[in-house]
Formats: structure tokens, sequence, C-alpha cells
């Protein structure tokens, strides 16, 4: 893949990641029920690798590598909250305290898992057709 095709790959990234951004900010300004509860913790995975992948277009190593790592994270970041990572460091802001999050939620947990599963099937795929030579 040429230099430009990863450019083009890279500015397609740009674009999803400002659209689930914004989708996610709409979610968390407006939306109440199961959209805010599951849906923008499905989306959430989906933007962090949106993001990285906007960043790091061509990461080398395997196709798993990083949507796994992207989920650790994401787990991590929910254990944090069990752990009551913000009252435990007196973080105030609110801001702050909504993108860190306040509560754990197994379901949570569930929601990143299924997040996740388009960030795989992106990675294999393109690793399968030998669009990014990783």
């Amino acid at each position: 893949m040429t230099d430009k095709e990863f450019m083009k790959k890279r500015f397609a990234y740009c674009i999803a990641s400002v659209v689930l951004l914004i989708i996610e900010i709409m979610i968390g300004l407006y939306a109440h029920g199961w959209i805010r509860n599951y849906l923008g913790d499905v989306l959430v995975v989906i933007l962090l690798y949106t993001l990285f992948r906007t960043a790091f277009p061509k990461l080398p190593g395997k196709w798993y590598v990083l949507p796994t790592a992207i989920l650790v994270f994401a787990f991590g970041v929910e254990f944090l909250q069990l752990w009551g990572f913000c009252d435990r460091f007196g973080i105030t802001n609110r801001l702050l305290r909504i993108i860190i999050g306040t509560g754990f939620s197994i379901v949570d947990l569930l929601c990143y898992a299924v997040g996740i599963v388009p960030c795989y099937a992106t990675e294999f795929i393109t690793k399968m057709k030998g669009d990014d030579k990783r």
C-alpha cells in the first residue's frame, strides 16, 4: 500500500472519529435510557479504535493486538470505577468524572466487548486483504 493510500485510510479513520465523538457528546448531553446506558459504551471503544488508527495507521503487529489493548484499557477504566477512583483521588470536575465514570457495571463490560467486535473484524479483514503491511 502506498503512502497516499495510507493517508486516505488515515483520513477515513479521522472522519469516523469525529462522527463518533459528536455522537458520543450528543448521547452524553441528550440521550436517556438504553441509548445512554448501552449504546454509548458500545461506541466508545470504537471511537478509541478509530482515534488510535488515525494517529497510527501503520502500526506493526498481529491483527488482534490493537483491539485487545483497547478492550483491556476499557475494562481497566471500568474496574477503576469499581474501586472508586474519582472519589479516592478527590476528582470533582464534572466533565472529568463523566469521562472516567463513577459507577461500575458488568453490563458496561459486555457493551465494550460488543463494541470491540467490529474493530477486530476491521483489523482481520484489512490484514487478510493485504491492505496493511504490518
